[in-house]
């Protein structure tokens, strides 16, 4: 009796594994599908579009009208907002394509899908981290590109979000009164993010740090360096007084 049930139980999962590895039931002609995904995604049905698009991919019967469903999946993800999803759409189609006349518009995306992620300086940097990356890529990869202009100042915006943070992560320090930590970061934040505005903030509460710490002679050069360099900064007035309360 053991055994008719084991034999049983294997045979019912051999044949769902059969079932899983067979190739995507069709509803119809590829070629029809693909213009019904087209229809769906003018309505802005993106999830029914994407749907259609891909049991086209899944069909295998043309690899040109497989591709062009693999990035018309990646745009519906972006405009219906799914950015995780779409980033990874591009990706792969870049992956699978590298060569396409199509893999430039994917990369912009796919950085664009990673962009469209980013929230606040107080939460997680993973999507700066990556736009930034994908972006500058862009710009190598195809330095005439379409989309260059934008991409450049997509690039200096993330760079800007990055330095927002350290400075929110310095502050914290400074807050919380890890001053070796706060220091470090303001440090190495003028170091990477030299050529930004917000350097005048840096150098404020970098100076306000080793005041704390008590290396006076710190304090005033970065004082000093912020009075110099910005002189009409939010920051400047404060950082004189700071400077007059420090003794030579």
């Amino acid at each position: 009796m053991k055994c008719k049930l084991k034999a049983l139980v294997l045979a019912a999962m051999t044949a769902a594994l059969l079932q899983g590895c067979a190739t995507t039931k069709l509803s119809g002609p590829p070629d029809v599908m693909f213009k019904e995904g087209e229809e769906s995604f003018k309505k802005g049905n993106y999830e029914d579009a994407i749907a259609q698009w891909k049991k086209v991919k899944e069909s295998y019967q043309s690899p040109e009208l497989s591709a062009r469903a693999e990035i018309n999946i990646a745009d519906a993800y972006f405009l219906n907002k799914d950015y995780i999803e779409a980033a990874a759409a591009y990706e792969d189609f870049r992956k699978l394509h590298p060569k396409h006349e199509r893999a430039g518009y994917a990369l912009y995306y796919q950085a664009l899908s990673h962009y469209n992620q980013i929230h606040g300086i107080d939460t997680d940097q993973t999507p700066v981290k990556n736009a930034l990356v994908t972006f500058q890529s862009y710009l190598t990869l195809y330095p005439g590109g379409e989309h260059t202009a934008e991409v450049t100042v997509k690039i200096r915006d993330c760079r800007d979000k990055q330095l927002q943070y350290e400075i929110y992560v310095g502050r914290f320090y400074l807050k919380t009164e890890k001053l070796t930590a706060a220091i470090g970061r303001f440090e190495s934040a003028l170091k990477a993010f030299a050529d930004l505005p917000r350097c005048d903030e840096v150098l404020y509460y970098l100076g306000k740090a080793y005041k704390e710490v008590e290396q006076q002679s710190k304090a005033r050069e970065a004082f000093e360096r912020l009075v110099k360099e910005f002189p009409a900064s939010a920051y400047a007035a404060d950082a004189a007084k700071a400077l007059a309360t420090i003794g030579k």
